[in-house]
């Protein structure tokens, strides 16, 4: 009997280790133009991402609708445009004495965190376990038929390889691999070893692709896959690694946030949570040693990252990691600082150690880092930050609005250092955005207003881009024309659906009425823009009453967000989980978040000392306002809290009510100013 109630309780604890990690849906978002995800196996953060290659070649690597499979790439940089990033390494099963011929049509498929499994019509299955740099793949054949693997090592998605060198030695291939990174700006290389567990007959068939031949009596056969980005013999250390999947390790981190209630709810929200922790990658080895951007070996006694999407997640992704990882996000921002010590590039370098996307408003995250507690030092790289700001780009009304958010930023970093001349020079800078601001998006009468990349711009309109100036709201609602005429324009811009949560210009809007005497209604946007069925209209065309996205943007489907909506490397996903748990940073670098009812009745943060923890009273169906608040059982009449009052833990309860109660959050506001220190 106590041993049966032994087992028991293992289960149970069992069971309850692997919850989160069992609540991912890792095809969400891998089918069309709607996020650009796959359901690549992956470790969290981890450079190694083993997963299917479908056809046709879509810039993700991986359609759900698809039947025919190319083969298994090992790494991929999920939801990013350009035609995708990775895809290094395509290994084919075949049987037949014609690889190229054997067609690997999908049976089945099933996967979650840290693993991948198919079988396909001809007999041949596969499973695929990945755990921090070392993946392991199981595969199984019919007998007594001719079988093996073609390996390619020049395939990479948007056909982006560069060059590569390998050796064979007895059952293994090893080499290094360079491929050009997201949007073909910049080099990464990727050194890697592929053991074979079982005999096989290794020969080069044609540059740069092999065949693996298995006797045709075998029925079974394991792959060893090693992978670093600082060379082939940490790689080959790799194969020796324990073999486990990486289920535990994703069940840790998407642990860090506890949401109860709504089972599908819940589903829903890790699944998106996942994806906004597939990226930077972990670069560096156990040993410290990592390759900077220069190319050089290096070596650091923290862990160093790669792999950036700043441009696209420095308002929601990056965030959310410093707000649940400290010690993981420590190191990040020290990786960051770093890159000005090894010839930052807004996109990338010719020597990156992973592919990577872009880094616009990295200054922006060091300066949020360094005022959430992180450890930044300014000295030695000043001037790499200066000298990057002095060649921002104004030469768009958008470039303008953006450049002047990088311009504020150093203005801030150089009065923390004590410069106040300085400081008071790129101030003065960054408040040039009025000009640009009157002489094109003050007039919304024009009849380009709405049209997307009018007047130059980059994925947005002006309606759109006009709201982007985070970090001096107070001096935007002037702009405007004061708070009621800045309501008036916000309201319009709303309700005649010209927001478009497809891409990033306007993401912060919905927000923007929490520092008005209205910040009811940012309680009820966030909620409308995460969980209601909203009309958009396609960011690539914004063709008004002409086929319009009518429906939830945040679904559990394959086909979730709206078309033509990427992921961005988490940032979208992230936006939801902000929005789901009813804290949204105000501005990055401000240790500020607004608050809104969460979509759960309770939710805890476990990223700081202690747990903080937000409960709804009242929590129900269509109350989404805020009625009333305690914090630390005091009450509180203020809709932002501090970064350090949740990273110190403790319980904020919401009252929630259908209907706005109109006076609450309206006193003691917290609103930017872009002289505020």
């Amino acid at each position: 009997m106590k041993l049966q109630l032994l087992a028991a309780l293992l289960c149970v604890c069992v069971a309850s280790k692997a919850q989160q990690a069992a609540n991912v849906n890792v095809f969400m978002g891998s089918s069309g133009d709607h996020g650009q995800m796959s359901p690549a196996a992956s470790s969290p953060f981890g450079l190694l991402s083993i997963g299917p290659q479908t056809y046709p070649k879509l810039h993700m690597g991986y359609e759900h609708k698809a039947k025919i499979f190319l083969g298994f790439t090992h790494n991929r940089f999920e939801g990013v445009g350009c035609q995708g990033s990775g895809g290094n390494i395509l290994i084919k099963p075949f049987t037949g004495t014609d690889a190229e011929a054997c067609k690997l049509e999908k049976s089945t498929e099933n996967a979650g965190p840290g693993y991948y499994k198919v079988a396909f019509a001809n007999g041949i299955k596969t499973q695929i376990t990945v755990n921090k740099n070392t993946g392991t793949e199981q595969y199984a054949f019919p007998a007594n038929v001719a079988k093996g693997f073609a390996i390619d090592l020049s395939h990479t998605l948007a056909n982006r390889f560069v060059a590569e060198e390998h050796t064979v030695s007895a059952q293994t291939i090893s080499g290094w691999i360079d491929s050009r990174t997201t949007c073909n700006v910049g080099t990464y290389r990727v050194y890697y070893a592929i053991k074979f567990a079982a005999d096989v007959q290794l020969k080069e068939v044609a540059p740069h692709k092999l065949l693996a031949q298995l006797s045709n009596n075998a029925t079974q056969a394991k792959i060893i896959v090693g992978i670093s980005s600082v060379d082939t013999e940490h790689a080959l250390a790799a194969l020796s690694a324990t073999p486990a999947g990486a289920t535990q390790a994703w069940d840790n981190v998407l642990g860090q946030i506890a949401v109860k209630g709504d089972p599908a709810k819940q589903k829903l929200f890790y699944s998106l949570m996942y994806r906004t922790l597939q990226s930077p990658y972990l670069i560096s080895e156990t040993d410290g040693s990592y390759r900077a951007t220069d190319g050089s070996l290096q070596h650091t006694n923290g862990a160093a990252y790669n792999g950036w999407a700043i441009w696209d997640n420095y308002r929601t992704q990056l965030p959310l990691l410093a707000m649940l990882y400290p010690k993981r996000y420590q190191d990040m921002v020290s990786s960051i600082a770093r890159m000005y010590q090894f010839s930052k590039k807004d996109y990338a370098t010719q020597h990156e150690p992973s592919n990577t996307v872009r880094t616009e408003h990295a200054i922006v995250v060091l300066l949020d880092a360094y005022r959430k507690g992180y450890k930044v030092e300014f000295a030695p790289i000043i001037d790499s930050l200066t000298a990057e700001v002095n060649k921002l780009d104004f030469t768009h009304p958008d470039k303008a609005l953006e450049s002047s958010y990088d311009v504020w930023a150093l203005s801030q970093i150089l009065h923390i250092m004590g410069k106040e001349e300085l400081s008071s020079k790129y101030l003065q800078k960054a408040l040039e955005y009025k000009e640009y601001w009157n002489k094109d998006f003050k007039d919304l009468t024009k009849n380009d207003v709405d049209r997307v990349s009018a007047r130059g711009m980059y994925q947005g309109t002006v309606w759109q881009y006009r709201w982007l100036v985070p970090f001096d709201n107070k001096g935007l609602m002037e702009l405007a024309g004061g708070q009621d005429a800045y309501l008036k324009q916000l309201d319009e811009f709303f309700d005649n659906d010209y927001y478009n949560h497809a891409n990033e210009p306007d993401i912060q809007a919905p927000l923007m009425y929490n520092f008005t005497q209205q910040p009811y209604k940012s309680q009820n946007l966030v909620q409308k823009y995460a969980a209601d069925t909203v009309v958009q209209y396609y960011f690539n065309d914004n063709s008004r009453g002409i086929d319009p996205f009518v429906d939830v943007i945040y679904r559990n489907a394959p086909d979730t967000y709206i078309r033509t909506m990427d992921d961005d490397a988490g940032a979208m996903s992230a936006w939801y989980v902000f929005a789901a748990t009813g804290v949204f940073p105000a501005c990055s670098g401000w240790p500020v978040y607004y608050l809104s009812v969460p979509l759960f009745p309770e939710v805890s943060f476990k990223g700081g000392t202690k747990a903080f923890t937000i409960k709804v009273a009242n929590y129900g169906a269509g109350k989404r306002y805020i009625q009333s608040a305690t914090l630390n059982g005091k009450p509180l009449s203020r809709n932002w809290l501090t970064h350090e009052e949740i990273m110190q833990g403790g319980t904020l309860v919401l009252s929630a009510g259908s209907k706005p109660n109109t006076s609450w959050g309206t006193t003691n506001q917290w609103v930017s100013s872009a002289d505020m220190k």
